[in-house]
């Protein structure tokens, strides 16, 4: 009973999240700078041209008509249509734009659920390999607070931290595959292209991570019940993996969620710089070429991947801790 009503209050509370996104980026599309049928049509394309095609398309209609047009499509299920992109994926600009050429465009649909997965495996990778070497570092600080291990991942941590990533990337791409020929850089081609843009993500995530566990490992050893299991005769050992392992997870189960999710917007400048095709470097080409359906339907999917994330993340630290309320 518990879940279907956290279930659905907390999906509710994700609809109203993913409408008020939808409505944001919806109007600043519109009121900023700039005519993407001027892009579309080409920059050579009278003016009475531009506004034929942009009245044809509803762009001239009022924002709340255009947003409410919009979501009536979206809650079918239909994302719209790229403005530039065609379906057989040529080269756009300055084509014609009659209604005979705008069902060959491609579906946002389409193109979101081709490069989804490619960034989904970017940012599980890089999260595991964050999540591996926070928790070796992490543990070892919280075991000992002040000692060798703790000193060592506030340096780390700290260095880490101070990293931009795109410095990072062009540095391990110019170490790790031109001079050492290791891991491939540019595009995808397998899942060896995905581990150093992996690697740069888990750099920026490991500081948070390192510090997150260090501290809700210290506080759990620091806890009474670890003192009634060295009197009950438990070892150390168990202790720390049965028990204070399993309290510190869930400060860290949370995190990840946020982590994880902020990974889906902030893989943009690493998929640009490795060339990824992913939604970062998808959501750049889309910005760059002011094409309005792909913009919203990215924003719409990560806010729903978002939702959908901290739903689960939740519902699993409630299993852990059945005393969390949310």
């Amino acid at each position: 009973m518990f879940v279907l009503s956290f279930l659905a209050r907390r999906l509710a509370q994700g609809a109203v999240i993913i409408f008020l996104v939808s409505l944001l980026i919806f109007t600043l599309l519109r009121v900023v700078p700039g005519d993407p049928v001027r892009l579309m049509a080409g920059g050579m394309a009278p003016e009475a041209l531009i506004e034929q095609i942009a009245t044809q398309m509803g762009l001239r209609d009022p924002i709340p008509v255009q947003f409410a047009r919009y979501m009536g499509h979206v809650v079918q299920g239909d994302l719209g249509q790229s403005f530039v992109r065609p379906a057989n994926g040529a080269a756009t600009g300055g084509t014609s734009f009659d209604d005979s050429t705008r069902g060959e465009r491609a579906g946002v649909a389409d193109l979101i659920l081709e490069a989804l997965p490619m960034t989904l495996q970017l940012a599980a990778l890089a999260l595991v390999f964050a999540l591996v070497f926070s928790s070796l570092l992490g543990v070892a600080a919280g075991l000992r607070p002040g000692g060798v291990a703790d000193k060592l991942a506030f340096y780390v941590s700290s260095v880490f931290i101070s990293l931009p990533n795109f410095w990072l990337g062009i540095v391990l791409a110019l170490i790790l595959s031109v001079k050492l020929g290791w891991l491939p850089a540019i595009g995808y081609g397998g899942f060896a292209y995905a581990i150093l843009p992996a690697i740069v993500l888990a750099v920026e995530l490991s500081p948070v991570l390192i510090r997150t566990l260090s501290s809700s490992v210290a506080a759990q050893m620091g806890e009474s019940y670890v003192a009634v299991g060295h009197v009950r005769g438990l070892s150390r050992p168990r202790i720390v993996a049965h028990h204070a392992l399993r309290n510190a997870s869930v400060p860290l189960l949370n995190l990840l969620g946020v982590q994880f999710s902020s990974l889906l917007g902030g893989v943009i400048i690493v998929e640009y710089i490795f060339d990824y095709p992913g939604l970062g470097l998808l959501t750049i080409n889309a910005v760059l070429q002011r094409d309005f359906p792909l913009i919203q339907g990215i924003a719409i999917v990560t806010s729903a991947i978002f939702v959908l994330i901290n739903i689960l993340v939740d519902l699993a630290a409630t299993s852990i801790d059945p005393r969390l309320e949310y």
